[in-house]
């Protein structure tokens, strides 16, 4: 009687453990393309926001802060998603309905009542250094803007972790009608999205990074930005006779800072930012490394 009882339990919890089974691998899951809209909107969201700061400065900030924080959250959905292959639909539904709150805060649906501004008009930028565009707004940067940024602190394919942080500066000036939008020295944050170690199977070492944000006369903007190209560092000597020269302020700059002397031997640059080594290393970026990044989405600048 006994062992009939037991065996009616086990029967009774693999049943049970069957249908959740069922039940959990029937729920909807998110998708890579779930995660890029999600990317997508805080982009879009960040540009309201600097829109909104030209009204509401002390607003805007409130709202970025909120945003910054969002913008980690889906990072994190996006490297769970990689590593354990599932995310519940419910985390990537809470993460849309609050980025939502946010945007229709920034554009006025909710706090005060305004229909979302109609963006301005186009104009391409000019710039006293690098940078090359097709067209954006007038206060803003287009798609396809390119800036030589100076690394901060070294880079490593072997020491690297995904979503670490790290910062650059820019060297030159970018500017659009008379006007700089982005001066030389200004702070652009970069993440790391993904990282291959050279090791015995894939000698290889990779890094993929992104650029998120720059830091404007204080004020942090969302950017959407990838690498196009990794340069060795010239140095104050190189840039001597066109400070002597008296170059552009940005020039200067650039000059005070050290100029490129051209593509960093050893490293190779694919798509989406990938930062790769000659087989057989890592990908070392020491400080002072020059990259070249590309606009790949406009960026609005108050």
């Amino acid at each position: 009687m006994r062992i009939r009882d037991a065996l009616s339990a086990v029967f009774v919890f693999l049943a049970l453990s069957f249908l959740l089974a069922v039940k959990a691998s029937a729920q909807p899951t998110v998708s890579p393309a779930d995660v890029q809209r999600l990317q997508e909107t805080v982009y879009d969201v960040g540009s309201d926001i600097a829109r909104l700061r030209a009204r509401d400065p002390q607003f805007a900030d409130q709202l970025q802060g909120e945003l910054d924080n969002l913008r980690d959250e889906v990072i994190y959905v996006k490297v769970k998603l990689r590593k354990e292959g599932s995310v519940p639909r419910s985390e990537y539904l809470d993460l849309r309905d609050r980025l939502e709150s946010v945007r229709a805060r920034a554009s006025g649906d909710v706090s005060y009542g305004a229909p979302r501004e109609a963006p301005p008009a186009q104009t391409p930028p000019t710039s006293t250094g690098r940078a090359a565009a097709t067209s954006g707004p007038a206060n803003g940067v287009p798609v396809g803007a390119e800036l030589d940024v100076r690394l901060q602190a070294p880079l490593s394919s072997a020491t690297a972790q995904v979503e670490d942080r790290f910062e650059a500066t820019t060297m030159v000036d970018l500017s659009s009608g008379g006007r700089v939008l982005i001066p030389a020295g200004s702070l652009v944050r970069g993440v790391v999205t993904s990282v291959n170690k050279a090791g015995r199977l894939d000698r290889t070492g990779r890094l993929t990074v992104a650029f998120d944000q720059i830091t404007v006369r204080g004020r942090p903007y969302p950017i959407r930005a990838t690498v196009e190209q990794v340069l060795q560092s010239e140095g104050v000597r190189g840039e001597a006779g066109k400070i002597a020269a008296g170059a552009g302020v940005g020039a200067i700059i650039g000059g005070i800072l050290g100029g490129v002397r051209g593509a960093l031997a050893g490293i190779l640059i694919g798509g989406g930012g990938t930062v790769a080594a000659t087989e057989g290393t890592d990908v070392e970026l020491p400080p002072g490394t020059v990259l070249r990044v590309r606009f790949d989405s406009p960026a609005v600048i108050q």
